[in-house]
């Protein structure tokens, strides 16, 4: 009786060894749903995305805590609807375990009631629309990106009191971003003391700026711009052929010349002042490390499109070990999620406030041209600012939405 006993032992210690615990077995690989836009107007930036995320999980071996990774990427198109049939297709066919994405806040918004209904924990690295972590927050997405005020609440009253401008003329998008981004610099830059005399508001893909140009007001100290992508591109340009450059600074949001566009830009935007959480020439090592990795990888300097995601992979991790793995818990990791605390992140030190937003630094950028090519040198550093900035957050939540008409444009005529 003996015998059959310890060649039984023998035989569970071989498929141990070979394969680990049981649990461990059954756990099989961590399947990360990624949902963006691989097509349509926004595919330079869901390519951005991806290339971070990709170089991310080649440094780790392919594993996160000692798990192997199944990454499975779909195609948004840029459409709400696709996103969300896309995210359908993930959770209730693929069986994923995380979905990361997308670009677009409007795909942000659509898939939000779903992972809600099906609890799946979830990663916005890029879609930035205040209320995803403000009044419409959910216990199941934690972002990590930025809210599209942050940035722009320390910058207003700095562009006051280190630029000098006391009268500005704002142009920007025509939807929740563009709003929200002009709205959170002209909220603090009028309690400093300014006035925002002018909004126009082109809308998504204007090919001809010149109408908007010729309205701009010239009896301004500086002019404010929120555009990204091939928008930034022939803004900048048109307002440098208008003449108008010369005579007025351009200031404005970050992704008027993050580096997903500065590649392409020109003399047009030297100079050029912006604020944002990010900066692929910030020195420090951590981000040394990421950029260069990235730079000899894909040929190109880092966006914040890519630094994102690369970030969500780094806080995946951290999650996992947390958990000791276990992602299968949903509830139990979207806690975990909220709780990392990052030190080494690209960006500087990232932690994560109770609605799911990253604290995180805030650079003021100036385009320069170092070494032949323009970049986004630092010339300040706000640490550790919130999506509420030096606001209450019970406060600010009692406030309208930041939007096209809020704040007001009380000086505007």
């Amino acid at each position: 009786m003996q015998k059959p006993l310890v060649l039984v032992a023998l035989v569970l210690a071989v498929v141990a060894l070979a394969f680990g615990s049981p649990g461990e077995a059954q756990r099989g690989p961590l399947k990360i749903g990624f949902v963006t836009s691989e097509t349509g107007i926004l595919a330079a930036n869901g390519k951005d995305m991806i290339n971070g995320l990709q170089l991310f999980l080649e440094e780790q071996g392919g594993k996160l805590a000692g798990r192997e990774v199944k990454l499975i990427i779909e195609d948004d198109e840029g459409k709400p609807a696709t996103g969300l049939t896309k995210a359908r297709s993930l959770v209730e066919g693929q069986g994923i375990h995380v979905l990361i994405g997308p670009v677009s806040a409007a795909i942000g918004y659509a898939i939000a009631p779903y992972v809600d209904q099906k609890k799946i924990p979830t990663l916005y690295p890029i879609v930035s629309a205040d209320d995803i972590t403000q009044r419409k927050r959910s216990a199941w997405i934690v972002r990590s990106g930025w809210a599209s005020s942050q940035p722009s609440h320390p910058f207003g009253k700095w562009v006051y009191d280190n630029l000098g401008y006391r009268k500005i003329a704002m142009i920007g998008y025509d939807f929740a971003f563009g709003w929200e981004v002009a709205a959170g610099f002209q909220r603090t830059f009028e309690e400093a003391g300014g006035q925002v005399l002018q909004k126009l508001w082109p809308p998504l893909g204007t090919a001809d700026f010149a109408p908007y140009i010729t309205r701009l007001r010239r009896d301004v100290d500086a002019i404010y711009a929120v555009f990204s992508g091939a928008d930034a591109l022939r803004f900048a340009k048109q307002l440098q052929e208008s003449g108008l450059r010369e005579k007025l600074p351009l200031i404005g949001g970050g992704t008027l010349t993050d580096e997903h566009v500065l590649r392409s830009m020109g003399d047009e935007v030297l100079g050029v002042v912006t604020a944002l959480h990010y900066s692929a020439v910030l020195p420090s090592p951590a981000n040394q490390k990421f950029a260069r990795a990235y730079e000899a990888k894909y040929k190109q300097v880092p966006s914040y499109y890519s630094e994102g995601p690369y970030v969500a992979g780094m806080m995946l991790r951290a999650a996992l070990e947390a958990t000791g793995g276990d992602v299968e818990n949903g509830e139990k990791f979207s806690a975990a999620l909220r709780r990392v605390d990052l030190s080494d992140a690209p960006r500087g030190p990232v932690r994560f406030d109770d609605f799911g937003n990253p604290v995180e630094n805030i650079y003021v950028r100036k385009v320069e041209r170092v070494g032949g090519r323009l970049q986004n040198t630092i010339i300040h550093t706000f640490p550790s600012v919130s999506q509420f900035w030096t606001y209450k957050p019970d406060e600010f939540l009692k406030n309208p939405a930041y939007s096209r008409d809020y704040p007001p444009c009380k000086h505007c005529q």
